[in-house]
């Protein structure tokens, strides 16, 4: 089988391009002809259409994306997969959607949440992302654990946590300070590490995380901020490194990274909705926690980039939940058993390992999605 992959190419640090580029690996490792292209509406993606005469064109985004991932092969003839990494609304891309044989959602809260906002169902099958099993697996250098730990300040006997992604705050940033706060008076030998892109949106959310900081009389010296573009072999020492993972975010399509902290034999901590209910086993390889509240709209501007003709504002039949908060004292609880008992986070930690390689290593992940692709597209 012929496959053009369209995604953000040359892969890049993002989880987007890791994601088009673990499932290339994959495929070709299954034997399929895959040509990997930017999905972006260029000659070179034109130029791919006639030259490489694709049998499907897998596409990879957001609903968002729909124009240069599904409609652009589609009016060059070709059969096209869209594999969503996130959720609706949509928006008005509804008739396309529905006359494909096949769309790949992440997990299955993705699945759930497009058919809460009306594409039919019946032609949505899950596709988890995968992740390198050679780049993401426990290390056993401790001596290189601990030179990184001392770099960042960590200390033999305290504990690192440790959350990452483009912002802090949508990944639970502030509901984890809001849970140590809880726990504070009872254990202080911790320290959190949060790791974040150079964006308006880091900076913005950093300053909501300083003044939280400061008003549940946190030690600000136990907070430690890293920004930048890692490379995936230094973002696999930092989980390494850490002795949990926390990431109860407010809007997680997958959680690709809370696989890869699994898969470095470490415990993770997150929340009961999204695609984490498809990652994380609860009490084994690490903790889920219940949505403690919602963020719901009512209404939302529609604008021509989203398949409609003119700006204006949609009001919905039913208010669309676009954000959960985690329960923070469950956070809390979680957390201080997690910090407190060594023994836990080793046995939960292994079970983490071996339940993310043999669930989420790409080259699963590359056959379920080939698998599909045969079964309701190529053979239909």
């Amino acid at each position: 089988m012929k496959i053009l992959v369209l995604y953000p190419h040359p892969v890049e640090s993002d989880g987007v391009s890791l994601q088009g580029h673990y499932l290339i690996k994959g495929l070709r490792e299954l034997g399929a002809e895959v040509m990997p292209c930017d999905r972006g509406n260029s000659l070179e993606k034109i130029h791919a259409y006639k030259s490489f005469n694709p049998d499907v064109v897998i596409g990879i985004g957001f609903w968002g994306d729909i124009p240069e991932i599904v409609h652009s092969p589609i009016n060059h003839g070709l059969k096209v997969v869209p594999w969503f990494n996130a959720d609706g609304w949509v928006a008005n891309y509804h008739n396309t959607l529905n006359t494909l044989p096949l769309l790949i959602a992440t997990s299955n809260w993705v699945k759930q949440t497009y058919m809460r906002d009306g594409v039919k169902g019946d032609n949505i099958q899950v596709g988890h992302i995968g992740y390198d099993t050679s780049v993401f697996y426990p290390q056993q250098n401790e001596e290189n654990k601990k030179k990184l730990r001392q770099m960042l300040g960590i200390g033999d006997d305290e504990i690192m946590i440790f959350t990452a992604g483009g912002d802090v705050t949508s990944k639970g940033a502030q509901e984890m300070f809001k849970a140590l706060s809880k726990i504070d008076d009872q254990f202080t030998r911790w320290k959190y590490v949060l790791k974040t892109y150079e964006s308006a949106s880091a900076d913005g959310h950093r300053e909501e995380e300083d003044s939280l900081v400061k008003e549940l009389e946190l030690d600000k010296d136990r907070v430690i901020y890293l920004q930048g573009k890692y490379s995936p072999e230094f973002m696999a020492s930092l989980l390494n490194a850490c002795d949990i993972y926390a990431a109860p975010s407010r809007l997680e399509g997958f959680g690709m990274i809370q696989v890869e902290a699994m898969a470095c034999g470490k415990p993770v901590i997150s929340i009961n909705v999204g695609g984490p209910k498809d990652t994380i086993i609860h009490g084994e390889t690490g903790y889920l926690v219940d949505s403690e509240s919602e963020v719901k709209l009512d209404s939302e501007w529609a604008y021509d980039w989203m398949g409609f003709e003119d700006k204006h504002k949609i009001v919905f039949d039913k208010p669309k939940t676009f954000a959960y908060r985690a329960n923070t004292d469950q956070l809390a609880a979680y957390t201080y058993r997690l910090m407190t008992d060594a023994s836990l986070r080793q046995q939960m930690g292994k079970k983490a390992a071996e339940h993310a390689s043999k669930n989420f290593n790409y080259k699963t992940t590359a056959k379920n999605i080939y698998d599909l692709i045969e079964k309701y597209v190529v053979k239909k």
